[in-house]
């Protein structure tokens, strides 16, 4: 059973800086990919950043390049989002999938398997 507990949420100013965390347990294929989507209020989940376990290539939504940047420790079995420069757009709920067998980092939601519950990042002042 394949288990995502993300956490780091909160508020903060635009301009800040806030780190999510993806603790994954249960994960038993060999390859997969790996990544953060966030739902903001009236629009449709969305693929912010993905990691490959394969190759470690990457994938990020063009709103967030050079500002947010993916990483992963492999001994702690987690994932981290370091997200700079925040603007109120970042505003959102921030969910881990994994969608298992993948290689390339497509970052797309449908083709995910499992997801965690999610952590709320608000961006305001």
């Amino acid at each position: 059973q394949v288990q995502l507990v993300e956490s780091g949420g909160g508020l903060v100013q635009p301009g800040g800086s806030l780190r999510l965390s993806c603790a994954a347990s249960g994960i038993t294929s060999p390859y997969y990919v790996i990544g953060w989507f966030r739902q903001s209020p009236g629009k449709e989940r969305e693929g912010v950043s993905c990691i490959s376990r394969s190759d470690s290539s990457t994938y990020y939504a063009d709103s967030v390049k050079g500002r947010f940047t993916i990483s992963r420790n492999n001994a702690k079995n987690t994932i981290y989002l370091q997200m700079n420069s925040l603007k109120p757009e970042d505003t959102g709920v921030y969910y881990c999938a994994v969608d298992e067998w993948a290689v390339q980092p497509k970052c797309a939601p449908d083709d995910m398997n499992y997801w965690g519950k999610g952590s709320l990042v608000t961006v305001s002042s």
